[in-house]
């Protein structure tokens, strides 16, 4: 199984063009990038929000 990750913007960045063998690979990297981030100081308009979705035959899962 693969797991990407992208953006609800839709945009493309270096934390969307890789793909991970397993979610915790993919969950650490947004930890990394992100964890500095509270959610009550986060200003979504600023910064993007990351999902972690599951790729099947080339395909984006839901």
């Amino acid at each position: 199984m693969t797991y990407r990750i992208t953006r609800h913007d839709g945009e493309e960045d270096e934390i969307t063009s890789q793909d991970f063998d397993n979610y915790d690979d993919a969950y650490d990297l947004i930890e990394e990038v992100c964890g500095d981030m509270c959610c009550s100081d986060a200003d979504y308009e600023d910064h993007p929000y990351y999902e972690i979705v599951e790729v099947k035959d080339g395909l984006i899962e839901p």
